[in-house]
Parts: C-alpha cells; structure tokens; sequence
C-alpha cells in the first residue's frame, strides 16, 4: 500500500468501477490522487527494490538447493511468496548476458583501418588464423607468403600489405565456382540459359557471399569475426526460442499425464532456464579464475559443477512431476536426446541468419 491520499471520488480513475474501499475490486487499482509528489515517487520505488530483492534472494535459495520445489509450489498455487518465474527469466537472463559479453566471451573485433601497423597480439591472431588454413588449403600460396611476412618481426605489417595475400581462404560459396566479385557473378548468370542459372537458393547463397567477401575479405579473419560476433548476439534470441520447445518436448514425454498442461511444462521449463543461467556464470567465473597462476584446479571444479547440472535437471523432473527413479531417467534421456536435436536445428538457422545480417 502507498503513502498517497486516498481520493475523496469514489468512481475508479482506470475503469470507472464505484470503489468501495481503497482499491477497486474490478481492476485493482489503488483509488489515490493522480499527482505524485517527488517523495512518494522515490518510497514507492525504494519499496519496490527492496520487495523485489526480497522475494529474488527467497526464490534463489529454494531454486539453487532444492531442485524441483519452486515449479511444484507454482502448481500448489504457492505464489504470493515467490518471484514471479517470469520476471525472474527475464532479470536473470539479462544479467547472465551482461556478464557474457562484457567478461567471459571478447569477440575480436574488426579491424578497418588498413594503413594503421598491426599490433603484436593482431600479428599474432592472424598468423594463428593463416596456419589454421594452410593445414586446411597446404597449396595457397598466396596465404603462405602472408604468413612469411607476418612472422617478420624486424618489420611493421599493415592489412594495406596483406590484402594482395588474404582474400580468397574466406569466402562463403556454394558449389565448385569461384567467382571473383558479385558483378562477374551477376554478368555471368545473366549470360546463361535459364535452365543453366543458378537456382533461387544457390544464387541467394553466392549473393551473400560475395557481398560478405567484398566487405570483409580485405582482412585476414574478418568474414569469420564477423559471422561469429553477429551469432553471439544472437545467443539470447536462440535460448529464447528454444523454451517452449523444451516445454513442447516435456509435455510430449508426459502425455499421459493429463493434469498437466503445457503452461505447466512451461514454468518447470523457466524455472530450469534460470538455474542453467546461474551456473553457467558460475562455471564461466571458475573458468576465467582457472587462468590465474597457482588456479588451474577450478577448470575440474568448473567441469564438474557444469555436469552437476544434468543431475539438477533429473532430480527436479522427478520432484515436480512425481514419478519413479527408473521412468524419470528413461525421460531425462529422451529429453536431453530430443532437446540436442532440437538446440541443433536452432544453432544451424541462428548461424544462417547471422550469415544473412553481417
């Protein structure tokens, strides 16, 4: 309840209801006096925070130890007393993602200026990233001459110098045919019968790889960089995606259980995204700590607390939904057998589009 003056007026400001009390029984809304004043505005806020906290870390204790409990009292009808999984999804996820990009994954960026002498660690990147294609293409010689010319170290290198090298081990194409830009490609086709063109897929394929060549060809990494800097911003979008049919796929394995709705499934299913969020940044944490001298024993320790997840999820699978040691295991298999196939099919399409907006 607020601290500001209840309204003389007893007609409802947002439905027009004749209040009785001090909320309207037909839309909930507090009968008080629409002018705010600056200091009710920041007690309001304080007690929102505060509440907010307070349910969060409620709600945290139960879902970190005891797997299952929050999605089963969910049900029970037991909401009042915890974060609402919803808001709970969306407050975590946005925090886990925080930390993603800002501490555990550092894209390399692209480099554009090409007059500008390249750093040791860029030398040192793209000579990684030439021998990784040489293993691959051993007869670009093209490539392996940019590489001599990186490994000198007596000399600064600039990507202006090692554009006549690099170009031609990136590039995204679909069959045999290389071509060498977009304009030779689009004249070529033109030329051809129409039975002899490339279909709506190829071409749609060859355009964009062209493009992509064009923009980001001229840099040792860049069309790679590129494509996986724009998949990882979409990681949030895919995971996203990715619950309801993690949900579809549970209320699939319990069919038979028919006091379950698929609503049902789909809070289990938020309650075990947002556990996966905070180990994830768990194991992420040891990870980058592991790299400190004197803690390479937190990389087992963080392998370890990663496959603890597998045990979280069946546990809570057999708490919420009540069935036996023997059914719940022959389920969680099935579950995490479809849900790769599935995570798969998403990664695939995710990594097409991100090839589509670079």
């Amino acid at each position: 309840m607020s601290h500001i003056p209840q309204r003389k007026e007893k007609d409802c400001l947002n439905c027009g209801t004749l209040v009785q009390g001090r909320y309207c029984q037909n839309c909930g809304q507090e009968n008080v006096v629409p002018h705010e004043t600056f200091g009710h505005m920041v007690k309001h806020f304080a007690y929102d925070i505060t509440h907010f906290d307070t349910k969060f870390f409620e709600s945290m204790k139960y879902l970190l130890f005891r797997p299952g409990f929050l999605p089963a009292e969910y049900m029970k009808g037991k909401r009042a007393s915890y974060l609402n999984p919803i808001k709970k999804y969306v407050f975590t996820s946005a925090i886990f993602f925080l930390l993603f990009f800002s501490f555990f994954v550092s894209p390399k960026s692209i480099t554009t200026n090409l007059t500008e002498p390249l750093s040791n660690e860029e030398r040192q990147d793209r000579i990684e990233s030439a021998e990784k294609e040489l293993k691959r293409n051993p007869n670009n010689a093209k490539l392996d001459s940019a590489l001599l010319i990186l490994k000198d170290t007596s000399r600064a290198v600039t990507l202006q110098e090692l554009r006549e090298y690099w170009g031609e081990s990136e590039n995204i194409t679909v069959g045999n045919k290389k071509y060498k830009s977009l304009e030779e490609y689009d004249s070529i086709q033109q030329a051809l019968p129409t039975d002899k063109k490339d279909n709506w897929f190829v071409k749609l394929f060859q355009r964009k790889g062209l493009k992509a060549k064009a923009k980001y060809g001229k840099e040792p990494g860049g069309l790679s960089n590129a494509i996986f800097d724009a998949f990882l911003h979409k990681l949030p979008y895919m995971l996203f995606v990715s619950l309801p049919f993690f949900a579809l796929i549970l209320k699939l394995l319990y069919v038979r259980r028919k006091e379950y709705y698929y609503a049902d499934h789909g809070i289990f299913s938020i309650y075990h995204y947002v556990f996966t969020f905070f180990l994830l940044a768990f194991v992420f944490t040891l990870n980058k700590l592991s790299e400190i001298r004197g803690l390479n024993f937190l990389t087992v320790v963080a392998v370890l607390l990663f496959l603890s997840g597998g045990l979280y999820l069946y546990l809570s699978m057999k708490k919420f939904y009540k069935q036996g040691y023997g059914k719940t295991l022959v389920k969680f298999i099935l579950l995490n057998l479809i849900a790769y196939i599935f995570l798969l099919i998403l990664f695939v399409g995710f990594l097409l589009l991100s090839v589509f907006q670079i």
